[in-house]
């Protein structure tokens, strides 16, 4: 059941269009002390729970090779949401749970290494 999940997951980014909405080194739309330390975006013609695309995180190795998924729950939102790592290295993992880390609990699942 589970490499199922990550046959599909790895389809979906291999199939779908990334757009960048928050590049790197960008600040966030409502907090400006908030800047992007990767590409930041979603999957083109994909749907997520806030209605918007699937977010991606494109990280420094510029591949669409899912790494890992990464569950966030924003506590003043009361929102969960998944994110696709791709082409990310340990240390691109590491930065964006930093990020993510001031208001949101989050889960890093790595996927499975005969899925990558």
């Amino acid at each position: 059941m589970g490499r199922a999940f990550w046959e599909e997951m790895v389809h979906l980014a291999a199939t779908h269009s990334i757009v960048i909405d928050r590049p790197k080194g960008k600040p966030h739309p409502k907090w400006g002390e908030l800047v992007y330390p990767l590409d930041y975006g979603y999957l083109e013609g994909t749907s997520a729970s806030d209605g918007s695309g699937i977010d991606v995180w494109v990280g420094s190795l510029g591949s669409r090779t899912l790494m890992g998924i990464l569950c966030t729950y924003d506590r003043f939102k009361r929102d969960a949401e998944v994110k696709l790592l791709l082409g990310c290295t340990s240390e691109d993992v590491q930065i964006i749970l930093a990020f993510h880390d001031t208001n949101m609990r989050v889960l890093y699942i790595p996927c499975p290494k005969e899925m990558e």
